[in-house]
């Protein structure tokens, strides 16, 4: 028997920081095939690599969402879960991976025609849950996430060959320009940013607190920043903000009274099957990087 070995397009963690043009298409979708998205909005969503949904879910669905992420954070056995993420300075938790095995609310809305429709309307396939979990951004000092591609890691870190993966960050309170936000550098996702320096084993355990391995040069991001521009997202609960696994992007701290907590679910597509990691000693575990690859139906 003879194992197959996916080419590695993108390569990183090595020596040096190299730039390499983006190799995959931004939408995989036929023209014109059927699904939520406008015509204009997934033509926008190809030249910035982003699309902002002013309301994806309703106010009475947000509040369904955010009474069931304050009853996780407030569970001690959620906590005590490894599928927990600790704030370092306030030891509260910052994220809760998985959370759509977790939760049976959460699991209806990774199914839901306007969140799983979008998905495959970009990705041109069927899909599976690459990753989800919950955020919590509390007010006075949560800390932020430094910029980064969701890809450099993806690929590194879990083996997705190709740029065939999009994440969705559905807001479950307001996201005003003061507390956080997501911030994206649009057309950053055209070009590969390939990060120097090797993956330590168990990489996962510092760099879903704070990124080390896999960060961009203060070089790089300069040009980027320069050549792209930055886009600050704000708007009110209930709205999301689809974003390519490539696209360059960051938050800052939260030092306002006003908390910032989304769900954030990541889908893959079923013809982009996770394989060995393409720079790292082993794989992440499952519950950041799935093996299960059963489509979302």
């Amino acid at each position: 028997m003879t194992t197959t070995i996916a080419t590695d397009l993108y390569p990183s963690r090595g020596a040096t920081e190299v730039s390499v043009p983006r190799q995959d298409p931004v939408v995989w979708g036929a023209p014109g095939t059927p699904g939520p998205i406008a015509a204009g909005d997934l033509e926008a969503y190809e030249r910035d690599g982003f699309l902002a949904v002013e309301q994806l879910i309703t106010d009475d669905e947000v509040a369904v969402y955010r009474d069931e992420l304050n009853r996780l954070v407030a569970d001690p056995e959620i906590r005590a879960d490894e599928r927990s993420i600790i704030e370092p300075k306030s030891k509260e938790i910052r994220s809760v991976f998985e959370v759509h095995k977790i939760s049976q609310l959460f699991a209806q809305l990774v199914r839901d025609e306007r969140v799983v429709g979008r998905a495959r309307q970009i990705l041109g396939s069927d899909v599976y849950v690459h990753q989800s979990r919950i955020n919590v951004k509390p007010g006075f000092g949560a800390s932020g996430f430094y910029w980064h591609s969701d890809f450099e890691t993806w690929h590194a870190e879990d083996g997705l060959p190709n740029m065939r993966t999009v994440s969705v960050s559905i807001a479950l309170t307001e996201n005003y320009d003061t507390n956080g936000g997501l911030m994206i550098m649009p057309g950053s996702h055209r070009t590969f940013l390939g990060c120097a320096g090797e993956t330590p084993k168990d990489n996962y355990k510092k760099s879903l607190q704070m990124q080390d391995a896999g960060t961009p040069s203060d070089e790089a991001l300069t040009k980027m920043a320069s050549e792209y521009g930055i886009r600050l997202f704000t708007g009110r609960a209930g709205s999301a903000t689809w974003f390519d696994c490539n696209a360059m992007h960051g938050s800052g701290d939260n030092i306002t009274p006003f908390p910032r907590s989304n769900v954030f679910i990541v889908f893959n597509s079923v013809e982009n099957e996770a394989v060995e990691p393409f720079s790292a000693p082993v794989r992440r575990p499952e519950f950041i990087g799935a093996r299960d690859f059963t489509p979302v139906k």
